[in-house]
């Protein structure tokens, strides 16, 4: 089930020179709904604003759109809500209008069916041959522009593999193509700095506050491939996935000096936050 509503209205079409198309002038959240409620929307909302505000516009009516979005929720029941937000038509140039009209797109989707057994058993990685270039201004953001997702996307999965890993430019640890990455290393929690690039999801902030609360050395940093490949316990998360363990990671396809494929044992604690955030599909 897909449904779209553009600027409040249901409708499939948006201008043809609106700069989220053109230069993908803009910020997105995806966000998960159980029971007819938003999961942290006041959470992705703040994001969105932040990240409109580096960019440099402003959203004009946040309580509106938060509405529109509770409505859609009540609707939808079960699923997700993704929530596009552009700086709306500029003309032909990267100039930007200095008075822009924003454009908000609303779409309703089915959460993937595989992500409640991703959930339960967890999945595998591969690392990907495309990597991140790095931009300290854009990173962080969930800007609209993600022609390197893209780019990872377009490459063929190896069998068993569910999901890419993505190293920047440096060969450091990035993300997954769809979710943010953690190891556990003895006492520590450790997941990469999102400083030179690479999305900060909101999921990401609500697991590392809740393992806080639960006394556990939370520490952002870089992460090289021999850190990954030492770590006890590996876990992605996002907004839909909640967390999920990782239970393998093929390494071999950059730096063949390390293993091709290193094993992890799931972490007890994936389960117990995921408890306590009420995430467990």
């Amino acid at each position: 089930m897909s449904s779209v509503f553009v600027n409040g209205q249901s409708d499939n079409t948006i201008q043809a020179l609106d700069r989220g198309l053109a230069y993908g002038d803009g910020a997105f959240a995806t966000m998960r709904v159980c029971d007819g409620q938003i999961l942290f929307l006041t959470e992705h909302l703040l994001r969105l604003q932040q990240t409109c505000q580096r960019l440099g516009f402003s959203i004009p009516d946040i309580n509106s759109i938060s509405q529109r979005l509770n409505v859609h929720a009540q609707t939808l029941r079960q699923g997700c809500i993704k929530l596009l937000l552009s700086r709306g038509v500029g003309g032909r140039g990267y100039t930007a209008p200095e008075s822009p009209n924003i454009s908000e797109v609303i779409s309703l989707h089915d959460v993937p069916a595989s992500y409640a057994n991703w959930q339960a058993c967890g999945i595998s990685l591969a690392l990907s041959p495309v990597l991140l270039g790095k931009q300290p201004l854009l990173a962080g953001m969930k800007h609209l522009n993600r022609l390197e997702q893209v780019l990872v996307k377009q490459q063929a999965l190896p069998e068993s593999v569910d999901d890419w890993l993505v190293l920047d430019a440096d060969n450091y640890v990035v993300e997954s193509s769809m979710a943010n990455i953690f190891i556990v290393k003895g006492e520590q929690v450790i997941t990469p700095a999102m400083n030179q690039c690479g999305v900060s999801g909101v999921m990401r902030e609500q697991v590392i506050d809740a393992l806080l609360t639960n006394n556990i050395v939370v520490m952002a940093k870089a992460i090289s491939l021999t850190d990954l490949q030492n770590a006890e316990h590996v876990f992605i998360t996002n907004s839909l996935l909640g967390m999920v363990n990782i239970n393998s990671i093929n390494m071999g396809v950059i730096n063949s000096n390390l293993s091709s494929s290193h094993h992890y044992k799931p972490w007890a604690m994936t389960h117990n936050v995921l408890t306590q955030l009420n995430l467990l599909y």
